[in-house]
């Protein structure tokens, strides 16, 4: 599979193999999520909206959203609030402005609260369009000591200084007095067309004052991400990891496959292909203690890459696999008497595989079948043997682990004559003809376990 396309059909059999496994990581992933929302408290969101009338262009709206946000807007927000367990710089973290349609624009506030989230959307849309409109008038001073606004004020005391002086100057008809009373008036007039000017000048004039349509609602549910939001993210995140990490590992998984590939890590002649019916647990290592139970109560302690097993023949079909290999062995070894069979110890199909074998044999050679560890292999030391059979199941092994075993074979004086490999299959038992041949007495083989350090 390492060098195949991924297909929807690897990740339905992950799912088939995997399912305990995968459902532990999803609570497990759930549980994560929980304490994720335990540890950051639920946060609620209230949004004021405040019109803006008037034409304005896009940039203008951008700033005015910039404003909303402010330092000078929020930090006069949070003086009205007298929130003394939130800090100035969290206050502005938890607002934010955008614009919506039609001139529009949407402050909203989170608070640990709902009543505390209204609250403060409410202000900073009032304290919003409060500093919006000192911008407008020309101040940001809140008195309105200087701007338009004071001018207007200042112009207005000079026309009434201009009245006075008119009223006081002489009120006979010299050409003096005409003289100043028609300078006077020119200077009112010239003032009035100022203030005039100015007037239509203003962007005051131009566009309305910005609106707060109405009080924030108050929010009926927490903002996102909610505590039931972390916790299925949780648990999809570890389920979706899982399946990434699986693909991942078969990806870079390396172990031989095809029969001449396991042939030349052990280095021997491939003598043939054996068929075992498959039963549930084949594949299942012997793993013991703890981390067996452990893993047979995750379902990992079987091979989830590995195809399902291919449909066989009848039993008739079967047998002459098994004699053509003992066959071939012959041939190899005409005057050998005994031969040691090398099984891996948690290799169920390869060891039942042997067991054929030597049954097929009948006692031409004598197989002894002795089962190893493959991560410590140790082979007993040569006595009547005339060499050493490796049989193996594909797939199941590392190169690695394949010249161990080839390497405990010669430490212990046994040439490997050749390499059987075994692959499970879906047997038919349709009739009597399929039934297994029980194996005649004399041709029952030999078992050891063989255990110890490596080779």
């Amino acid at each position: 599979m390492s060098d195949d396309t991924i297909r929807l059909v690897t990740v339905g059999r992950i799912l088939r193999r995997r399912r305990r496994l995968l459902a532990v990581l999803v609570v497990v992933g759930a549980l994560v999520g929980y304490g994720v929302s335990v540890l950051f408290p639920p946060r609620y969101t209230a949004s004021a909206s405040v019109l803006l009338p008037g034409q304005w262009e896009q940039r203008e709206l951008l700033t005015q959203v910039e404003i909303a946000t402010s330092s000078s807007v929020v930090d006069k927000a949070g003086d009205a609030l007298r929130w003394s367990d939130v800090s100035d710089k969290e206050l502005r973290d938890r607002v934010s402005a955008k614009i919506t349609d039609g001139n529009i624009i949407k402050i909203s506030g989170k608070a640990d609260t709902p009543e505390r989230a209204q609250w403060l959307s409410d202000e900073v849309a009032q304290q919003f369009v409060a500093y919006a409109a000192r911008i407008a008038t020309g101040t940001t001073d809140p008195d309105g000591a200087t701007g338009p606004e004071a001018l207007r004020q200042q112009v207005a005391r000079t026309n009434q200084r201009i009245t006075d002086l008119a009223n006081a100057a002489d009120p006979g008809q010299t050409v003096e007095s005409v003289q100043a009373r028609t300078e006077l008036e020119k200077l009112r007039t010239a003032l009035q067309d100022a203030m005039q000017k100015l007037d239509e000048a203003d962007p005051a004039t131009n566009k309305a004052g910005l609106v707060v349509m109405g009080p924030a609602p108050r929010p009926t549910g927490e903002a996102p991400p909610t505590r039931w939001q972390l916790v299925g993210g949780g648990a999809l995140l570890f389920f979706v990891l899982a399946i990434v990490g699986h693909l991942a590992a078969a990806r870079v998984n390396r172990r031989p496959r095809s029969e001449p590939e396991i042939a030349a890590a052990v280095g021997a002649a491939l003598l043939g292909t054996v068929d075992v019916p498959g039963q549930r647990g084949a594949h299942r290592p012997k793993a013991r203690g703890v981390r067996g139970r452990l893993g047979r109560l995750l379902g990992v302690d079987t091979r989830w890459d590995l195809p399902a097993p291919r449909s066989s023949g009848d039993e008739a079909g079967r047998r002459i696999r098994y004699r053509r290999v003992c066959a071939r062995l012959r041939e190899r070894l005409p005057a050998a008497r005994r031969v040691l069979v090398v099984v891996p110890d948690d290799d169920e199909v390869a060891r039942r595989a042997a067991d054929r074998l030597a049954a097929e044999a009948e006692g031409d050679p004598l197989l002894r079948v002795v089962e190893v560890s493959v991560s410590r292999p140790l082979v007993p030391d040569r006595d009547a043997e005339s060499g050493a059979l490796v049989v193996l199941s594909p797939g199941a092994r590392t190169a690695e682990e394949l010249a161990g075993v080839a390497g405990a074979c010669a430490d212990g004086g046994h040439e490997v004559v050749g390499v059987v490999v075994a692959g499970a299959v879906r047997a038919r038992t349709s009739g009597p003809a399929d039934r297994p041949v029980e194996p005649a007495p004399a041709a029952a083989s030999v078992h050891d376990h063989a255990t110890g350090g490596s080779a």
